[in-house]
């Protein structure tokens, strides 16, 4: 009988995946990794975090109900070095970064991932909506089929070693079908809200969270436009990111935005609407979920942020690990540190950091 490691955050998503692959008759254990924990935060049902304290009694009390073992690993060491270090340390040199694909990286599909292998378990299995499909050998990462939920783009630098031991139940399910069966199994957070907030950020903005973490102020600098002309005072290089248009207080005859964060001149540049609009951009530290080795070139389609509508492109390899991408149509906000996910139809062909 195959072993399977159910990665549980006290979700209902991730609830539901462990029923479905007890319900196949296999050996399933639970697993919750301790990331983080805001001792000033109080927690509830509702909380839109998915670190908060009440989780871990949500997810103990599911596998209860479902009569299998429960296990947690503290990883607040790693999660702190992997994932808020790198957080910190994008908003410091001008990045926008996306902490819940270090997170799903690193600590899910890395050290979770090891952990479960070690332990003997076959396969790790988690809550997101996304599809594995073999075909003669090969795993394919695919888009889950609600496109309200599908998660693909935060996994896009899984290797076919992984997608081998790994298994996505919801993937073939809507949102709506996970709930009905949470609540008629009485699951306890059958209605839980969905994780919406960075956990470790809390109810606080980014800003705040980083002047606290590194115990500093940052320093004011200029806002200026797109020919170095001072426009006025920023309130420090962490408070803005690419796109931005609330929040600058500057006074223009058109409403401006944050085209570039400079960290070395701790200069934010401004620009108008049609300023942030491209057609082109680079891609580094690229991989690919399938292929052997980097095509030369391949039409696709690419997100460059997980809220967005896939957008027609061609990929051109300008060495094993980055590319250059240039768009059919321009595409405003691309931000540095993002990662952009590239697609052919349904599957996920690979993806990497904006640069």
């Amino acid at each position: 009988m195959s072993r399977m490691m159910i990665a549980m955050s006290g979700g209902v998503d991730s609830s539901v995946a462990a029923l479905l692959m007890s319900e196949k008759g296999y050996q399933c254990s639970g697993a919750t990794m301790k990331l983080y924990e805001d001792e000033s935060s109080s927690c509830s049902i509702n909380t839109k975090s998915c670190c908060a304290l009440s989780d871990i009694e949500d997810a103990r009390s599911v596998c209860a109900t479902l009569g299998i073992d429960y296990h947690v690993f503290n990883f607040k060491d790693k999660f702190q070095e992997q994932v808020i270090e790198r957080f910190v340390d994008s908003y410091e040199n001008g990045l926008t970064p996306n902490p819940c694909i270090d997170c799903n990286r690193y600590l899910k599909f890395e050290h979770l991932y090891k952990k479960a292998r070690i332990l003997g378990f076959d396969k790790v299995v988690t809550g997101h909506y996304a599809i594995i499909e073999e075909i003669d050998g090969i795993f394919y990462l695919k888009k889950g089929i609600d496109p309200t939920k599908d998660q693909s783009y935060f996994l896009y630098d899984l290797n076919q070693e992984q997608l081998a031991h790994i298994s996505f139940p919801l993937g073939s399910l809507n949102k709506s079908e996970v709930r009905e069966i949470a609540e008629k199994h009485n699951f306890i957070n059958a209605k839980k809200n969905d994780s919406q907030d960075i956990c470790f950020v809390s109810n606080k903005k980014y800003s705040q969270f980083i002047e606290e973490y590194r115990n500093k102020m940052y320093p004011k600098g200029n806002f200026v436009d797109m020919d170095g002309n001072i426009l006025g005072q920023h309130k420090g290089i962490i408070n803005y990111t690419i796109g931005q248009r609330r929040g600058l207080g500057v006074s223009y005859s058109e409403p401006l935005y944050v085209h570039k964060v400079d960290a070395k001149k701790n200069e934010i540049v401004l620009c108008k609407k049609s300023e942030l609009i491209k057609k082109e951009f680079d891609v580094k530290n690229v991989t690919y979920t399938y292929l052997e080795t980097p095509p030369s070139e391949m039409k696709i389609t690419v997100k460059t942020r997980y809220r967005q509508v896939e957008q027609n492109a061609t990929l051109f390899s300008t060495s094993k690990d980055t590319v250059h991408i240039v768009l059919e149509e321009g595409q405003d906000a691309i931000a540095p540190g993002q990662a952009a996910v590239f697609y052919d139809g349904d599957i996920v062909v690979g993806g990497g950091q904006i640069i």
